[in-house]
């Protein structure tokens, strides 16, 4: 098996919210570039960015890339990093770190599986609370990646400390929470993209074992359930209990020692969450695009956002509302990849350590 292996016992509450929030870090440490390349592309237009005699225009992801570290350094990718890792340290740990607590809270007592519905309003709900606590993290953050595109390279904080202190001095606390109904529409939206996603195609990769290899030796075909379990029943990773009438899925068939247990393993875990990246973009591609063309527009351009989208779908149409798909899919779904990957080893490896911290 890839990776660390399921733990019988399941990780708590708290081993998910800090375990989410070290996964976010690691994503954004390995896409933050990425992430700084999108910013300055969202920005382009509304400030003009010297050069030596021309301005710098701004051409695809890569080439966004290759002009900054051209004209400001390598370390330009990486402005606003510690505003990046403390908003992942609050805005992942309560969306994923959450999600499975407020899945049950939503799923009627009694229920033997968990619907769509709630699913859905899990997502909702964490996506939005999370924004409300966490959006002064990513105002700073958009601030740092968007300051290499100033006006003579001035510099508009000292630091992280410093930003949070400037902000909530020149615009008030009210302006460390700029834009957060927006943001709460669009992330509410983006988690149920990627979380609900993930969730279902991890429980169907389980369910048929569709990631299963060749057969076990000398016993039933992997990834087919026991013959002898009258009524297969697939579980949650970490609840691996006995069902009545059989053995304990995820568990080898005392029946035939050869069968093999689901695989919920990295290969499983990194599929599920690629499917959970190309969900999460198409469903935020659209409000990423009019979330840019109303950024980038003059002023009186347009009345609000409704408007801006009107005009996009009157100009370009429903085509129109993807355009950047393929940048944008390179960072969300790598990022997504990351994030879940880690997520599910870190939360085993916090199991496993319990004991030998207690």
């Amino acid at each position: 098996m890839v990776g660390l292996k399921p733990p019988e016992v399941p990780p708590t509450t708290a081993m998910k919210f800090v375990s989410a929030g070290m996964a976010g870090c690691i994503a954004d440490l390995c896409t933050f570039p990425l992430d700084t390349a999108k910013v300055r592309l969202q920005i382009q237009g509304e400030v003009r960015i010297p050069r030596a005699i021309n301005s710098v225009e701004y051409r695809g992801v890569l080439g966004t890339l290759s002009t900054m570290v051209r004209t400001e350094g390598p370390r330009s990718l990486y402005s606003g990093l510690a505003a990046g890792l403390q908003r992942q340290m609050s805005f992942a740990s309560i969306r994923i770190g959450l999600y499975d607590s407020v899945k049950q809270l939503y799923t009627p007592k009694g229920a033997e599986n968990t619907g769509l519905t709630a699913r859905l309003l899990a997502g909702c709900t964490t996506g939005a609370v999370a924004v409300a606590c966490a959006q002064p993290t990513d105002v700073v953050k958009v601030r740092f990646q968007a300051s290499g595109a100033m006006l003579d390279g001035a510099r508009r904080y000292s630091g992280t400390v410093d930003a949070y202190r400037t902000i909530a001095r020149e615009e008030g606390v009210r302006g460390l929470w700029r834009g957060t109904l927006p943001n709460i529409a669009r992330n509410a939206i983006i988690n149920c993209g990627e979380l609900v996603t993930y969730d279902l195609l991890k429980d169907v990769l389980l369910r048929t074992q569709l990631m299963a290899g060749e057969n076990g030796m000398g016993g039933t075909l992997r990834g087919l359930p026991c013959p002898h379990n009258v009524q297969p029943r697939l579980l949650p990773a970490f609840r691996q209990h006995p069902v009545q009438g059989g053995h304990g899925q995820g568990l080898p068939c005392p029946h035939n020692p050869g069968s093999s247990p689901p695989l919920d393993n990295v290969p499983c875990h990194f599929v599920a969450a690629f499917g959970a990246g190309f969900c999460a973009t198409v469903v935020a591609s659209p409000v990423d695009v009019v979330k840019t063309r109303y950024m980038n527009s003059s002023p009186g351009q347009y009345r609000n956002a409704l408007s801006c989208l009107l005009a996009l779908l009157m100009q370009d149409g429903l085509a129109g509302l993807y355009k950047g798909f393929i940048p944008s899919f390179l960072r969300l779904g790598s990022w997504n990849v990351v994030m879940f990957v880690s997520y599910e080893q870190l939360q085993r490896a916090a199991v496993l350590a319990r004991p030998a911290l207690a």
